[in-house]
């Protein structure tokens, strides 16, 4: 069985997420989408069960997916969750050299692969910063969230 494991703080959950889970999909048999537990740096954050349970809703009704929550190493999480893969997503030159030396680490300290797919272009300058900081000024972000959808 292909397991791959997407993973980060979801804080909130977006449609730049979204987007790399269903790309992501058809190369798995299984996707558990890790959610970073309680950050006590960020204590405005909501808790690791509410950002789950929201991503949990979403995709209800796929039994390929599973929401849990994780802390530590990326490729120890991939390890505990059987996995192969880690998947990330990629919408900068930045974001790809972090990504690069990430994936560097994982395979050599952890034998895990790391699959990076590109944003699609019109999502690129979505981020779950930019989100919460546009809610935080009284912006109507609903546009930027996932909306569940029927098949």
């Amino acid at each position: 069985m292909k397991t791959g494991i997407f993973v980060g703080s979801f804080n909130p959950f977006t449609i730049g997420h979204d987007s790399i889970v269903r790309r992501a999909l058809p190369l798995f048999d299984r996707l558990v989408i890790g959610v970073v537990g309680d950050n006590v740096h960020k204590p405005d954050m909501p808790s690791a069960e509410e950002r789950m349970q929201v991503i949990r809703d979403l995709y209800a009704d796929d039994a390929r997916i599973e929401v849990k929550p994780y802390n530590g190493l990326a490729m120890d999480f991939a390890k505990a969750e059987n996995a192969q893969f880690i998947v990330k997503g990629v919408r900068t030159v930045s974001d790809f050299e972090y990504e690069q030396w990430q994936a560097d680490f994982n395979r050599k300290l952890g034998g895990i692969e790391t699959i990076l797919l590109y944003t699609e272009p019109e999502l690129a300058s979505v981020s779950s910063s930019a989100v919460r900081e546009l809610q935080h000024f009284g912006v109507d972000v609903s546009d930027y969230l996932p909306k569940k959808k029927l098949y």
